[in-house]
């Protein structure tokens, strides 16, 4: 028997669809739709961040120059991040399911992987690598969020830190064998057995996605109560929710929103700049492959896991704080990376790769929560969209920030250069105002 439906509001003017169980709807408890949407992220992150451990025997292999070599990832970067609003803007709106996006980014993914392994020339790699496989990439890491939020939207700010968290974790055991398992010999035969299984594992759970009703709450928790009670909501206390729901547009026309957009860009820049370079870098610093590979592959993983890490702390002692904390730690580690590159000791740069990874990844869930406490949750999908849209011009400014540490610049000074950018995006948070506050009010 199903079970009644309920319509209500709160007084921040949320919507709330209440009465429905996920196994009435589904078939299966939410758990289930939580592991289906991190299971393709798992994979689907390595085109970013497994790029520049395969590029070094890749470049050498296939003749190619090594600053030349970088510029695919950032036209994936590119067309990853510009997948965001468009599939925000349909799936906000009830337009598409996530099943046929699903579908579409498993098909246009598993170009990627074949492209790495087989392609002779760089516009053979822009097409088939960077714009193919990063649409799809794009396709994959939107669908996933939006989706796992939908179906926790009392707990939206964790669970997609989960998700987002294995997007750049789960690269680490690839990371790991292209440095030390993986040769110019073997790179096709790696990719094409990658490549089959990353379009196996997002096809097989795309096709089990399926969206709650539009505005859907869990029945167990009273939203009304969740929206004014601390003890139901400890986020809450920190992290108070929107004085309104604004829609994209309204929110491009706030302070707070290029403020973000700014802010992202600069992090994202330099993120980026550590992900492409970090392999190349501690090699050329005579570091054995197993040494390079545990480096670059804690630079991933606590990439990943400090997501979770600072929404959890958020929750206690809020959002905008936090991320100048994270934005602090990825300056600082910039400043390590710089020192080991004047020569310090290997302890300053595994503890510079770990500061890097740490606030170079932090900050990606931190914007969308912000997105929904400073917007709402209405439209928040396409908020983030917008914001997260900076990416596309933060894989330019990193890639070619990386191009200069590899020419006559020198790693050196673009490290510096990379740790004020980070420092400055962290002194920016604080000009950070909920929309609709006075300014008198904190």
């Amino acid at each position: 028997m199903s079970s009644p439906v309920q319509q209500i509001r709160d007084h921040h003017g949320r919507r709330y669809r209440i009465g429905e169980q996920p196994r009435e709807l589904m078939g299966r408890s939410r758990t289930w739709m939580l592991l289906l949407c991190w299971a393709p992220m798992l994979l689907v992150g390595t085109g970013q961040y497994a790029y520049g451990a395969a590029l070094p025997s890749m470049a050498t292999d296939r003749g190619w120059p090594l600053g030349s070599s970088l510029w695919p990832l950032a036209v994936w970067t590119i067309f990853q991040a510009g997948a965001g609003y468009p599939v925000a803007h349909l799936r906000q709106r009830h337009r598409i399911g996530p099943r046929p996006m699903m579908i579409l980014g498993a098909l246009l993914c598993l170009a990627s992987p074949l492209t790495l392994a087989h392609a002779q020339s760089l516009p053979g790699m822009l097409v088939g690598y960077s714009v193919l496989g990063g649409t799809g990439a794009g396709l994959i890491y939107a669908t996933c969020t939006s989706t796992v939020a939908k179906w926790y939207p009392e707990r939206a700010a964790s669970r997609v830190s989960a998700v987002t968290g294995a997007f750049a974790y789960g690269s680490v055991p690839f990371i790991v064998a292209l440095v030390v398992g993986v040769d110019a010999g073997t790179v096709p035969v790696a990719f094409d057995g990658f490549g089959m299984l990353l379009f196996a594992v997002v096809l097989a759970c795309g096709m089990l996605f399926t969206d709650p009703p539009r505005d859907w709450w869990p029945s167990h928790i009273d939203p009304r109560q969740w929206a004014s009670s601390g003890r139901l909501n400890p986020g809450r206390l920190r992290n108070p929710p929107a004085v309104r729901q604004y829609t994209a547009a309204e929110a491009l026309r706030t302070p707070a929103l290029p403020v973000m957009y700014a802010c992202l860009f600069c992090a994202g820049s330099v993120s980026l700049f550590n992900a492409v370079l970090l392999v190349v870098f501690t090699t050329r610093l005579d570091y054995g492959p197993w040494s390079v590979a545990v480096l670059a592959a804690a630079f991933a993983g606590v990439n990943g896991a400090g997501r979770a890490l600072a929404i959890r702390v958020s929750d206690r002692v809020g959002r905008r704080r936090v991320l100048a904390w994270s934005l602090g730690i990825q300056g600082a580690g910039q400043f390590c990376l710089l020192l080991a590159a004047a020569g310090a000791t290997g302890g300053v740069l595994a503890a510079g790769t770990v500061l890097a990874g740490l606030g170079g990844g932090a900050f990606y869930p931190l914007f969308a929560s912000l997105a929904r406490e400073f917007f709402g949750e209405n439209s928040s999908a396409e908020v983030h969209g917008v914001i997260y849209s900076a990416k596309a011009f933060s894989g330019v400014a990193g890639v070619g920030m990386a191009v200069l540490a590899l020419g006559p610049w020198g790693c050196a000074p673009v490290f510096a250069a990379a740790g004020f950018l980070a420092l400055c995006s962290a002194v920016l948070t604080r000009t950070l105002r909920r929309p609709g506050m006075p300014r008198t009010l904190p």
